[in-house]
C-alpha cells in the first residue's frame, strides 16, 4: 500500500498544534539567561531615580549664567553614589561626576572640557544651555510602569533591567525535560577511531549544541538497531521526558525500527514523511497518556539540522508563548525548485545595501556537513513551475545570527 506524504505547510501546522504548557518556576537572576518570562515586570522606583549627571564637571545654577556671572566657587565635589546635598548660592558650584545626584538649587552641569579650575574657583570657557548633561529623575521610566512584558526571551539586557528593580529570582515558563536519541550501528564515539564502515556520531552533538542556545541542557541516549533494545529504552525515555528527539531509524530501510517501536507504546503517529527536501522521512507523534511530544528526525546530518530549526525551534517558541520570528531575504540567482517538493536550500543571507540578499550556497546532499557551516540558514521553496528568478522575495530559516 502507497504511504501517502503530507505537504510541508500540513505537516507544520500539526507540529504547531502541539504545543504544550509546562507551568512556570522561580530561578535565581544569574540562572534566567535565555529563560522566558513568565511574569510582568514593573519599575519599583523612577528610571532614573534622582537628576544624575551624565557628565563629570561642574553643577551650577543657570540663573548666574543670566546674570552674567562666568567664575563661580568651589563648594564642594560630589561624587556617585553620595546623599544629595545643597547648593549654597548663586555664586556657587560643585564638581560632579558622572552618575552623582544633581544638588537642590543646580540645574545645569557643564563638562570638564569646557571649564578652568584654578585655585578653588571654575571659569567657564563655553556659554552652556539650561539643563545641559543632566538625566532627568523618571525620564525613562515612572515607578510602576511596565518595563518588560510576560513572554520575553530574557537576554543580558533584561538582566540588567531585572537588576536593577531588584529581582533576584524571575519567575520563567518551565523549559521541556529532552532526551536526544540517536540510533546506528555504523555510529562511534567522537574520541573513537571508526573503522572504514563507521563514522563518528555528530547529529546528537549538533542538537545538545543547539539546544543549549536555548537554555535545554539533554540527556543523550545511542541505541545500536536492535528492536527489543530500542522498544525498550524508548518505553523508559517516554516516561521520563517531555520530548524526544529522535536521529536516525525513520527511513524505509529494514532496521529502521523507530517507528513500529513508538507505535507498539502508544505513540500516535501525527504524521510520517512529508513533501520535502530535506527531511522527507520526518515522523512526528504524541504519547497522549504520558503527554510526551517525539520529533524523529531522518539520520542524514543536513536532515537532522534543518528539521530542528524548520520545526522544533517554531514549536518551541510556540509552547513558550515566543512570538515565531519571520525573516524574507532576497534571492541573488535564478533557482529551479520544479516539482511537488517543498525545498530547503542552504544559503547565506547578508545585509547588502540594506536588503537581506541570499546567496545559495552548493551542498552535497543530506549528508554534508561542511556546507553547514559555510551558510547561515535556509531559504524556503515552495514548489511551482516557474523558475524562481533573481530579486525574488523567499521566506529565510535563520540557523545563526545573520547580522
Amino acid at each position: 500500500m502507497p504511504v501517502t506524504l503530507i505537504s510541508f505547510e500540513e505537516a507544520y501546522k500539526k507540529v504547531l498544534s502541539h504545543g504544550q504548557d509546562y507551568g512556570t518556576e522561580t530561578v535565581t537572576l544569574t540562572h534566567s539567561t535565555g529563560r522566558v518570562l513568565a511574569e510582568n515586570i514593573a519599575a519599583d522606583r523612577d528610571f532614573p531615580p534622582f537628576n544624575r549627571s551624565t557628565k563629570d564637571g561642574i553643577a551650577i545654577a543657570f540663573e548666574a549664567i543670566n546674570s552674567g556671572r562666568t567664575e563661580f566657587n568651589i563648594q564642594e565635589i560630589i561624587a556617585a553614589g553620595v546623599p544629595k546635598s545643597k547648593l549654597n548660592n548663586i555664586n556657587a558650584c560643585v564638581e560632579i561626576m558622572t552618575g552623582a545626584v544633581l544638588p537642590d538649587g543646580a540645574d545645569t552641569v557643564i563638562m570638564y572640557e569646557q571649564v578652568i579650575i584654578e585655585n578653588g574657583r571654575a571659569t567657564i570657557a563655553k556659554t552652556p544651555a539650561l539643563g545641559q548633561n543632566i538625566h532627568y529623575k523618571g525620564g525613562d521610566e515612572k515607578k510602576g510602569a511596565l518595563i518588560l512584558h510576560k513572554n520575553t526571551a530574557i537576554t543580558a539586557a533584561e538582566i540588567g533591567v531585572l537588576a536593577s528593580v531588584g529581582k533576584h529570582e524571575v519567575l520563567v515558563k518551565k523549559v521541556p525535560k529532552i532526551t536526544l536519541v540517536s540510533t546506528g550501528n555504523e555510529l562511534v564515539e567522537v574520541n573513537e577511531s571508526p573503522l572504514p564502515h563507521q563514522i563518528r556520531k555528530s547529529n546528537i552533538h549538533t542538537l545538545s549544541a543547539s539546544l543549549a542556545t536555548i537554555g535545554i541542557t539533554p540527556d543523550k541516549l545511542h541505541l545500536k538497531d536492535d528492536e527489543q533494545e530500542i522498544r525498550k529504552a524508548l518505553q523508559k525515555a517516554l516516561q521520563e521526558n517531555d520530548v524526544l528527539l529522535l536521529s536516525g531509524g525513520v527511513s524505509k530501510g529494514k532496521y529502521d525500527f523507530i517507528p513500529s517501536a513508538l507505535a507498539s507504546l502508544g505513540v500516535e503517529k501525527v504524521f510520517h514523511r512529508v513533501l520535502q527536501r530535506p527531511g522527507k522521512p520526518f515522523w512526528f507523534g504524541f504519547q497522549k497518556e504520558l503527554g510526551t511530544v517525539v520529533f524523529s528526525f531522518p539520520g542524514n546530518p543536513a536532515s537532522t539540522f534543518a528539521n530542528y530549526h524548520i520545526y522544533f525551534k517554531d514549536w518551541f517558541n510556540k509552547t513558550l508563548g515566543v512570538p515565531i520570528p519571520k525573516i524574507e531575504v532576497v534571492l541573488k540567482t535564478d533557482i529551479d525548485a520544479k516539482g511537488d517538493l517543498t525545498r530547503f536550500l542552504r544559503a547565506n543571507a547578508q545585509l547588502e545595501n540594506g536588503i537581506l540578499m541570499a546567496e545559495l550556497i552548493t551542498g552535497n546532499g543530506s549528508g554534508d556537513l561542511t556546507s553547514l557551516v559555510k551558510s547561515n540558514g535556509f531559504i524556503k521553496l515552495s514548489p511551482k513551475n516557474e523558475v524562481y528568478k533573481a530579486g525574488t522575495l523567499v521566506p529565510f530559516v535563520a540557523t545563526r545570527s545573520i547580522l
